[in-house]
């Protein structure tokens, strides 16, 4: 693991965790230290902004109407307030100028109202690259909420301009949605000592496969607790991952020390 002020992209080489390398600090730091058209692709899950609390009254409703499958306390996530949209515009603003010709930025967002957050960052996102797709992850019934219960979040996928979309799948097979059970996605109940909002590694892991090739530079920079470099891990990509918490920094050096490569 490096600190924000210590990083240096240019010195970045293979590490302890293969070819992963941690940063323990902000990515409006350390994104400026990465070279131009250094990076092969992007995959994250940033902050919504929701402050990962809106939960306890959904958790309320719950144990009222029954149905619930987590209805424990919300835990904060750094940088999930109101300044959670300046850094996904802090992101979109730094990424044509790190990505690689035709490379893509795959960001994980919620899906649905109230507040229409994937429209809003679909198009913050075509601003400045070219948007592709909204890929819509069915993670199957029941989710948690009211109305409208919560079963599906979205992954928006936009490419650089100047070149045509990295793409690595000759199948012709790939929607723009994922069903429960395809590639081997399935939803995750965090459990106490899990980050609050994991992904499942095989979410990233078809991102990261239709859009990159290995020993490619994969970037994270809102890391959590390391799915995004297990991915990479697995896939034979390397990986940086930016995470502003020192405790999911740990859980990250531990997934990476523990994680078997899949064969």
């Amino acid at each position: 693991m490096v600190e924000a002020a210590d990083f240096r992209f240019d010195a970045y080489q293979a590490g302890e965790y293969g070819d992963q390398c941690i940063v323990h600090g902000d990515c409006r730091d350390v994104l400026p230290k990465i070279g131009d058209k250094s990076i092969g692709m992007i995959m994250t899950d940033p902050p919504y902004g929701h402050n990962n609390n809106n939960g306890d009254l959904i958790a309320n409703r719950e144990k009222v109407f029954g149905g619930g499958q987590n209805v424990g306390k919300a835990r904060p996530i750094d940088n999930d307030g109101i300044e959670a949209e300046n850094l996904f515009d802090f992101l979109v603003s730094e990424t044509p100028r790190l990505l690689e010709r035709g490379g893509c930025c795959c960001c994980c967002c919620c899906g649905g109202g109230p507040d229409p957050m994937f429209a809003r960052w679909a198009l913050k996102l075509d601003h400045l690259l070219d948007f592709k797709q909204m890929v819509v992850w069915d993670k199957g019934p029941m989710g948690m909420g009211h109305h409208y219960r919560r079963s599906y979040e979205t992954v928006l996928v936009a490419v650089k301009r100047g070149g045509p979309c990295k793409w690595y799948d000759n199948s012709k097979r790939i929607e723009n949605i994922i069903r429960p059970g395809d590639y081997g996605i399935a939803k995750i109940i965090p459990q106490a000592d899990d980050h609050p909002t994991v992904k499942p590694v095989e979410l990233f892991q078809h991102f990261i496969r239709l859009h990159s090739q290995p020993l490619e530079i994969i970037l994270d920079p809102f890391m959590g607790s390391g799915t995004g470099l297990v991915a990479c891990k697995n896939l034979g990509r390397r990986g940086i991952g930016i995470e502003t918490s020192m405790e999911h920094c740990l859980h990250a050096e531990q997934r990476l020390a523990q994680e078997v490569l899949g064969l």
